[in-house]
């Protein structure tokens, strides 16, 4: 018996819709305080009130997410080309990964956030401070992964290609770097998280920065409109949900040849 698509999608989230339900019902009865924890109908009708009014006025919901994509896009952008070359290189050369892993194995352990400081010294309150930070979010994971990927490729494949008089280059571009895509797209999907769950703390770099989820967030909490507080961490949630449904997607079509 086949599942239609509608019923699997309902399964999918049915544990949300429960949670929600209870939600609203214990917000109800009272059980919950509506000054501690909004119900889901209150958060529903603050989104509504962030597209149409925004936060602060005029400052609109969809504004808000575009100024933050920009800042995510920006230090993913950059994490995935330094990240994905870097670990190309240390996954193929024990010396380049000899001299340079000391060195990053003692910055990855650093949480973007204690970046903080420098990175507002370095950049200012811009949004080159805040890509900055999403950069170092992002670059780990994907370096990581990059060069996993490159060590997983079986010596003896790399050698039989160089009996048959294949060039370094052609292994690199036609064995190593389609071999190694797998444990790469994994990076850049825990990289993408990474890198917008670092965006809230980034946007607060920046005083009264304007655009941005997480200033349209502190800005609201200023105001004690917990409701909008909420209703932008749904927002954040969403948009993160996306992204990584979107990753995935990509994921799929390009690993369709291991299928």
């Amino acid at each position: 018996m086949k599942v239609s698509a509608k019923d699997k999608g309902f399964k999918r989230f049915s544990v949300l819709i429960l949670i929600i339900l209870s939600l609203q019902i214990l917000s109800s009865l009272g059980i919950i305080s509506k000054m501690s924890f909004p119900s889901p109908l209150s958060v529903c009708a603050g989104i509504g009130e962030l597209i149409l009014t925004g936060m602060p006025p005029g400052y609109r919901l969809l504004t808000h997410i575009e100024e933050s994509l920009v800042r995510v896009f920006l230090g993913f952008i950059l994490a995935l080309m330094t990240g994905f070359l870097l670990g190309i290189i240390m996954g193929w050369s024990k010396r380049v990964s000899f001299y340079f892993n000391p060195v990053l194995e003692l910055l990855r352990p650093v949480p973007p956030l204690a970046w903080l400081p420098l990175s507002v010294l370095w950049f200012g309150i811009g949004i080159m401070s805040k890509s900055f930070l999403i950069f170092l979010g992002a670059f780990f994971p994907i370096l990581v992964n990059t060069i996993l990927g490159v060590n997983s490729i079986e010596k003896s494949l790399i050698d039989g290609c160089y009996s048959l008089g294949a060039s370094r280059r052609d292994i690199i571009f036609k064995v190593v770097i389609p071999g190694s895509m797998p444990s790469v797209l994994t990076g850049i999907r825990i990289g993408m998280g990474i890198g917008w769950m670092t965006l809230v703390a980034a946007e607060l770099t920046g005083v009264k920065s304007g655009y941005g989820l997480g200033y349209m967030i502190m800005t609201a909490r200023d105001l004690q409109r917990i409701d909008l507080v909420v209703a932008g961490m749904v927002t954040i949630g969403i948009v993160g949900y996306l992204l990584d449904a979107g990753v995935r997607l990509v994921e799929e079509r390009v690993l369709k040849w291991r299928m």
